[in-house]
Parts: C-alpha cells; structure tokens; sequence
C-alpha cells in the first residue's frame, strides 16, 4: 500500500509540473495560462495531502527517494507530450534512478 501511494503522490506531482510546462506555452490570453496554473496547483496540493499520508507511515529517509520518480514521470511524459530529446546520458541517468527506486522499495 506504501508503495502505491507513493507513486499515486509522484503522479500527482508530475501532473502538476506538466501543467506547469504547458502554461509556459500557451497563447491566448491569461484565461488559458490561469487554468493551466490553476490546474497545476491543485494537482501538487493533491500530491502533497498523499505525500503526507506517506509521511504517516514510511520513514522519511526512505520516501524521499522515492519522489526521484518524478524524474521518470516527467522524462517519459515530456519526450511523449513534446517530443523532447532524450539524450544517452540523460536516459542513463533515468535507469539509475530506477535502480535506486527499485533497491529503496525493497524497504516499503
């Protein structure tokens, strides 16, 4: 269950953050850029009322560095949303960070 939330709290933030991302290329007016911002904020408040839930029940020592999924999220999402490059060594150090992830979650 640990394990689930926190995942649920790593999409919530990468959600947040890509909102972020696409207000930042918006035209039209401030009504877009606003809904983006304001979807943003309510997508981290939701991160963070889970990441307490988390805090409730996982040392924080080892939760922490499970929020490096966001890398993860937000990689694979903006290569899919944007086309963004992903370089070598960029790529290699997502699958670190996924190594790491998966030695930490052994814990949960």
């Amino acid at each position: 269950m640990n394990i689930l939330l926190i995942i649920l709290a790593s999409l919530f933030s990468c959600a947040g953050q890509l909102c972020q991302k696409q207000a930042t290329t918006v035209s039209g007016g401030r009504r877009p850029l606003l809904l983006w911002l304001g979807g943003s904020v309510l997508l981290l408040g939701m991160a963070m009322l889970v990441w307490l839930r988390v805090l409730q029940t996982v040392p924080v020592g080892v939760a922490y560095p499970m929020l490096s999924l966001n890398f993860i999220f937000v990689t694979l999402a903006a290569r899919w949303l944007w086309r963004e490059t992903l370089s070598l060594r960029h790529a290699l150090g997502v699958i670190l960070i996924v190594a790491g992830v998966a030695i930490m979650g052994s814990y949960t």
